[in-house]
């Protein structure tokens, strides 16, 4: 099964505003991912847990330290699925 880039980013947002109840309008490529959803280090393990259960990949800290905006997370996300689906 291949997802299209457009199709994870429809995704994500979809678990965004879930699970962070957050305005869909606020989700935007160039907003800043922590400011936006309102992150703490808890939620970056709330966050981990849904990326893992919804496109079945393990996530590691260090991932997440190139990431600041909502384009970088759906970068990351879109790379982990692509590249899981090349083994």
């Amino acid at each position: 099964m291949n997802m299209k880039n457009e199709e994870i980013i429809a995704k994500i947002n979809e678990f965004l505003v879930e699970e962070f109840e957050v305005e869909a309008d606020t989700i935007t490529p160039d907003a800043i991912l922590k400011d936006t959803l309102g992150l703490d280090s808890l939620d970056y393990i709330d966050l981990v847990v849904v990326i893992e259960s919804n496109f079945s990949f393990k996530v590691k800290p260090e991932d997440f330290v190139g990431i600041v905006t909502f384009q970088n997370f759906y970068d990351y996300v879109i790379s982990k699925v692509n590249s899981k689906e090349l083994i």
